[in-house]
């Protein structure tokens, strides 16, 4: 059984009915645009002042309610990279405790490709079946499928891994390579997870001889869980966003990468995983 995290009925507000939801899936409706403090009644325990002032003018692009009660479950945002120690840093710190003392699980998504209602609705909608497949699987039965790695047939025809959200990328990335817009057909990948922390998903294409295009994708899951573990799903999307930055090549280019670079980026990232006691997990690798 998977979990979304407590709902603390006496602080979360329900979102009434009345405006059409964006998104209706698996018993779930949900509601763009919403600031956090219209979902809160009144500032929590917990929380100061001066945190609720900040968090609750944070606007969330995706809040997932039940259909019968309207009471939030859990939240999508999509945002830009922004550095540790900066103001935008400290105002996601404190959306987080305030998400953490109600009760209400937030996805957060860091990428600089990413981003809109349409993304954060079909994000949402993933995970909701994802929660759906696992809440009907029965843990201890030891045959059951994952959903990430249920194998079915693909957009091209081949058989693959139908609930691979980069399923489509994949695809577009060896249609390019038919065409000669670039060097190498297969999207490669490594994802991570902090101990307590975010995962991070890597995705690169060789889009010149020795010149990779890199996307890199953080992932805030606390509270949340719908079957598919943090890593992969962050990798996914770091496909998703490098999928999108493939349909403009001329748009890519300048930020393309030296292989021998990333590989090195690659490496060292490996070598922090074995400098740290227990605070790191290494779960994936696929850089051959």
């Amino acid at each position: 059984m998977t979990s979304t995290g407590s709902v603390t009925a006496s602080w979360l507000r329900p979102v009434p009915p009345g405006v059409a939801p964006s998104l209706v899936r698996a018993g779930h409706v949900g509601h763009a645009g919403r600031r956090l403090g219209e979902l809160v009644q009144g500032r929590p325990p917990g929380v100061t002042g001066s945190q609720w002032s900040t968090a609750g003018r944070e606007s969330l692009d995706l809040v997932v309610c039940a259909a019968d009660t309207g009471l939030p479950r859990f939240a999508v945002r999509f945002t830009a990279p922004v550095p540790d120690g900066s103001s935008a840093r400290r105002s996601e710190r404190l959306t987080d405790a305030v998400c953490a003392a109600v009760g209400l699980p937030l996805l957060r998504v860091e990428s600089p490709t990413l981003g809109g209602a349409e993304q954060a609705r079909r994000f949402a909608g993933y995970v909701l079946d994802a929660r759906a497949y696992a809440d009907g699987t029965d843990p201890d039965g030891g045959d059951a499928v994952g959903f990430r790695d249920i194998i079915g047939r693909l957009p091209d025809g081949r058989r693959g891994p139908v609930n691979d959200l980069g399923a489509l990328a994949r695809v577009e990335a060896v249609e390019a390579y038919v065409a000669g817009r670039i060097t190498d057909p297969i999207l490669r990948g490594l994802h991570v997870r902090w101990t307590g922390g975010p995962a991070e998903g890597w995705a690169w294409a060789e889009v010149r001889p020795g010149r990779c295009l890199l996307e890199r994708v953080r992932l805030t899951s606390r509270g949340f869980s719908c079957g598919v573990e943090p890593g992969r799903l962050a990798e996914d999307l770091a496909v998703v966003a490098l999928g999108e930055r493939l349909r403009d090549l001329d748009g890519a280019v300048p930020s393309l990468m030296d292989r021998d670079e990333l590989l090195r980026r690659v490496r060292a990232l490996a070598a922090r995983r074995d400098s740290f006691d227990g605070g790191f997990a290494f779960d994936h690798l696929c850089a051959d």
